[in-house]
């Protein structure tokens, strides 16, 4: 493990162990400080972060761009500050923290018997959307986590989401798909975080009027498996409560080939995605390359820019 490697480790650990014994209003204020520190030295996330929104706000002007990129970098460290501290709240606090609309989607979809996959784009704080399903609507599910290196640092992200009450599979491997699906066939959930490809085998779609590519992997399921597919979109608002929405199914096409159906459904899953990023887009947290005029041709898709989701 190389020294930069260690010294992520040590700044993960030290949040899971030190961020989650502060109290709720000194956490919050240490994330909008960090958050704000972050943002004026105007590192390589935060230009990143900019660039991206200014696909999201066509012709916004730079003190605008500005303005979006300091209130992301605050809902990112936001988004930080409550995962740190998800595994010391209270089943009532999880409870409180999280108000969805149109729920309906879901819950109808796995009282059918044959699975849901739901699908979110970098959207707010998925992990305590997550911990909020299993707590409060009782229902366990299975994802997928990046591996991200050093190996230890994915252990504690594997560690943590575990104690969440998800079931963790890594990305790579090859094994992940097959046991969504057994997962799905047995009429389980699943739920993937889906706005950004890290594999060779990502969908073009249109986002934003530009080409992306994202994984083509909870169409596949949906087809393979007969599951409903969801998309989902959170936001917060100035209060300590996240809120979101469970969109309408995505539906299977009833004609064409399985790639042709993969792509439509992947373009409608995009489409989902870019309703619920526009209407916030401070809490997208892309501090990456998406769009593909942004990729370095060089280079193959799974060698990106890497960050921890």
């Amino acid at each position: 493990m190389s020294a930069q490697e260690r010294l992520t480790d040590a700044l993960y650990g030290a949040g899971w162990g030190t961020v989650k014994k502060l109290p709720e209003p000194v956490s919050a204020r240490l994330g909008r400080t960090v958050a704000d520190v972050a943002w004026k030295r105007r590192g390589t996330g935060v230009r990143r972060l900019e660039s991206n929104y200014a696909r999201v706000v066509p012709g916004a002007s730079p003190e605008r761009l500005a303005a979006l990129s300091r209130a992301g970098m605050r809902s990112y460290l936001r988004y930080w500050m409550e995962s740190f501290r998800l595994p010391a709240w209270s089943a009532d606090r999880v409870r409180e923290g999280f108000t969805p609309k149109d729920l309906h989607h879901l819950t109808e979809g796995m009282d059918a018997g044959k699975g849901v996959v739901l699908a979110l784009p970098h959207l707010a704080n998925w992990d305590l959307a997550g911990a909020w399903v299993t707590t409060q609507l009782g229902i366990p599910f299975t994802t997928v986590a990046e591996r991200l290196k050093p190996e230890t640092l994915y252990d504690r992200f594997v560690a943590y989401r575990e104690g969440l009450g998800m079931e963790v599979l890594p990305h790579s491997g090859g094994s992940a798909f097959g046991t969504l699906a057994r997962r799905l066939r047995d009429g389980g959930l699943v739920c993937l975080v889906a706005d950004r490809d890290l594999s060779a085998s990502g969908v073009e779609v249109d986002f934003f009027g530009e080409t992306a590519r994202m994984p083509a992997g909870p169409a596949l399921l949906a087809q393979q498996t007969g599951a409903r597919l969801l998309p989902a979109t959170l936001w917060y608002d100035d209060s300590p409560v996240m809120r979101g929405r469970v969109h309408p199914p995505v539906e299977v096409p009833e004609s064409g080939t399985r790639a042709e159906k993969t792509s439509a459904m992947t373009q409608a899953l995009a489409d989902a995605f870019a309703t619920g990023i526009a209407d916030h887009p401070e809490d997208w947290h892309m501090l990456q390359r998406l769009w593909l005029k942004d990729l370095d041709p060089a280079k193959a898709p799974g060698n990106r820019e890497r960050g921890a989701s």
